[in-house]
């Protein structure tokens, strides 16, 4: 009974605080943070006047993610780097893995073979191959 109770009570308050939340218009702060790619799917048969697109997919860790975009950073013609990130608000969330899949875009390529590394937050990258036709 004296468990009922106190879980109502912490019910009660967690649910107050977030409509006085809401009434006094407060939106929780988000902040941009980089995240990892688990997989990318690179499709076959683009040429030098295709416009280039993946697509990647990975977990984020709770229900406070949400995609932002992802960035592509051209080392040199034929080695691109692309660093994803997503925005995390703060506040009550869902504590469980959420998958993403988002295709991203990446321009038009010179004909030949690419690499392209997927740069996790830690340094750590996927790697996979294209191959450009003419």
């Amino acid at each position: 009974m004296k468990t009922v109770t106190l879980m109502k009570l912490f019910i009660a308050a967690a649910m107050t605080s977030v409509g006085l939340q809401a009434l006094a218009g407060e939106i929780p702060a988000e902040k941009e943070v980089q995240i990892a790619i688990n997989d990318a799917y690179v499709p076959a048969g683009f040429d030098s006047t295709s416009d280039v697109f993946v697509v990647t997919s990975g977990l984020f860790p709770n229900g406070c993610y949400k995609w932002k975009g992802a960035t592509v950073n051209n080392v040199d013609a034929f080695t691109h780097e692309v660093k994803s990130t997503a925005t995390v608000s703060q506040g009550m969330c869902l504590m469980v893995l959420v998958p993403f899949t988002k295709e991203v875009r990446l321009g038009k390529f010179a004909a030949g073979q690419h690499t392209l590394r997927f740069v996790n937050s830690d340094g750590t990258f996927l790697e996979k191959s294209m191959k450009i036709e003419q």
